[in-house]
């Protein structure tokens, strides 16, 4: 079943008077479930790409669907609340609250959502145990790696259940040896829970482990292929 539905979706952004197309005419689908890698060089519009996936940012034309459902008919609160009770962010900074513990960190946005206590505390054990950080529920942010800094970032973006997870560059900061450990802990969890992940990249290297992978270069969508096996 398809969970996204991308028809004639253009970006322009203007500079002055100077018109900067930085997407052109995207037209794919994505279903359900899927693990999908959005590849190519810097600047050609992946990060853009997924701020209209994740209703942060709006097409200048064209339409996107989300379970059927066409976002441009949603008011701003509207697509607030899909984005906290049906999407999970994964930034490469991290974007962690360095005061709150590993813990408190994936528990914030339960809070947010106004989730009782006693389900919070069994949602965040589960997530923190899924990620392998159980022993470190304590810690602080300056007190973790990189790498355990990144899967308490995948276990906050999954801690509302939602259907899709975005992940803009979520190995740059890391060590290459590390980025794959996230990637394998990213496609696991794809398989655990049955979440749809679309993460992007620039490396060839890591494209082997979607199963779906789609080209983008100077805004286009130049090609959408079959992924391997990691």
């Amino acid at each position: 079943m398809a969970l996204l539905e991308i028809r004639g979706i253009h970006k322009d952004y203007y500079l002055g008077k100077s018109v900067i197309h930085a997407l052109k005419d995207l037209n794919f689908t994505i279903d359900e479930g899927d693990f999908i890698s959005i590849v190519g060089p810097s600047g050609c519009g992946k990060t853009t790409l997924l701020n209209i996936l994740g209703c942060i940012d709006k097409p200048t034309s064209g339409k996107l669907f989300f379970n059927g459902q066409d976002l441009a008919t949603l008011s701003d609160n509207q697509e607030a609340g899909i984005r906290l009770e049906k999407m999970g962010f994964i930034f490469q900074a991290f974007n962690l609250v360095p005061v709150l513990s590993c813990f408190e960190n994936v528990e914030f946005p339960l809070i947010l959502a106004g989730i009782p206590k006693q389900e919070r505390k069994k949602r965040v054990e589960y997530l923190v145990e899924l990620v392998g950080l159980e022993d470190f529920s304590a810690h602080r942010p300056d007190e973790l790696s990189g790498g355990q800094r990144q899967r308490v970032a995948i276990a906050r973006a999954l801690v509302n259940n939602p259907s899709l997870v975005i992940a803009d560059e979520p190995t740059a900061n890391l060590d290459s040896a590390t980025g794959n450990v996230i990637l394998e802990t990213m496609a696991e969890l794809n398989q655990k829970e049955r979440v749809t992940f679309i993460f992007s990249t620039h490396n060839p290297d890591i494209m082997h482990y979607a199963q779906t992978i789609i080209h983008l270069k100077d805004g286009r969508v130049t090609g959408i292929d079959a992924g391997g096996s990691a």
